[in-house]
């Protein structure tokens, strides 16, 4: 819980409570100031160097590719983007560059499928009758499935909003719940939400933090709990939706619920993003997330690199021409016992 506090003020601070402004790099500070402690500080603090080692650069490389790249620059906003891409080598959405006037960040790579149509889902799923409950969007399926969308971790919700979800679908044969496209957000949410479809305490993973400089030198792992909701639940067949997009605490949940074993994952692998991220300050005024404790699954697997689902399923295109989204019917045949 404590790990996890701390996750979500270091999310909040860097959009809420930036409001330096930059500082003139002539004047007050040099570009090799500010370089040499940027890289320093993610080279004593950022935790997945060993994990990455053989997908990234080494950092003593990108040091001497990016020094001279710095050095040169003439302006504020030519350094700005000479370190987000020295940052970008890093391949972490959880790692970013705050200025006034832009903010640095990695997009995943690779090519993959959306395996989400948001104008199919809202025409011949959602309909004009769903419900909403916080963040929540909610429906029932043919089929006496219960539906929900979870578009954002940032989106909130509460505890009564839950009791009435889950109240609203206690007697249904399961529920599909539906994060695809999910960016992350606030990490309460996670097991506000996750907390509501066990009846037991269970291990869901483990973290570790950084303990000294070296790229290895962490804590023990220390194990993490979901503990069941004292307020209405759902025991009954759960079929979580999943794709590439899914980043942050939208991994998080996923490796969360994974483990229950009324939870089954449908669809394409998240896109990660398992790194506790802190804030630190550059002389010139910008400000530097970075991740610093690696977040593993219940195997002690780090999930960075996204969370591989149960069942592998891609939306066809066949069928979104007929208003079928092909993971959604897969997780419905699954919840009904029929054949997919």
């Amino acid at each position: 819980m404590i790990a996890k506090i701390k996750y979500l003020l270091c999310f909040i601070f860097p959009l809420l409570c930036f409001t330096s402004c930059d500082k003139d790099l002539e004047t007050s500070n040099t570009a090799l100031e500010n370089f040499e402690m940027l890289w320093t500080t993610v080279n004593e603090k950022y935790c997945f160097f060993e994990y990455k080692k053989d997908s990234i650069k080494d950092w003593n490389e990108v040091y001497r590719e990016y020094k001279p790249k710095a050095l040169s620059s003439r302006t504020n906003m030519e350094l700005f983007y000479v370190f987000a891409d020295m940052l970008n080598e890093l391949k972490d959405g959880h790692v970013n560059l705050y200025s006034s006037f832009d903010v640095s960040r990695y997009d995943i790579e690779g090519d993959f499928l959306p395996n989400f149509n948001s104008n199919l889902l809202k025409k011949h799923y959602w309909g004009k009758d769903y419900k909403i409950a916080g963040g929540l969007r909610y429906t029932m399926l043919e089929g006496n499935i219960g539906y929900i969308y979870y578009g954002s971790f940032s989106s909130g919700f509460s505890e009564s909003n839950l009791d009435y979800v889950m109240k609203y679908f206690k007697d249904t044969e399961g529920i599909i719940l539906d994060i695809r496209n999910n960016g992350g957000g606030v990490v309460l949410y996670v097991d506000m939400l996750a907390s509501r479809f066990t009846n037991r305490k269970v291990l869901v993973g483990y973290w570790q933090s950084k303990i000294g400089k070296g790229h290895s030198d962490f804590s023990e792992p220390k194990p993490i709990y979901l503990s069941p909701s004292s307020h209405n639940s759902y025991y009954g067949k759960v079929a979580l939706l999943t794709n590439r997009l899914c980043y942050s605490a939208a991994n998080d949940f996923t490796q969360t619920v994974k483990v229950l074993p009324n939870v089954v994952v449908f669809g394409d692998k998240t896109g990660g993003g398992a790194g506790m991220p802190v804030s630190s300050e550059l002389p010139c005024g910008w400000l530097l997330r970075l991740s610093v404790a690696p977040y593993m699954d219940a195997n002690m697997q780090y999930t960075e690199f996204g969370i591989d689902p149960d069942v592998r399923v891609d939306m066809i295109v066949e069928d979104e021409l007929q208003g079928l989204d092909t993971i959604i019917e897969t997780a419905k045949s699954w919840i009904l016992g029929t054949k997919s």
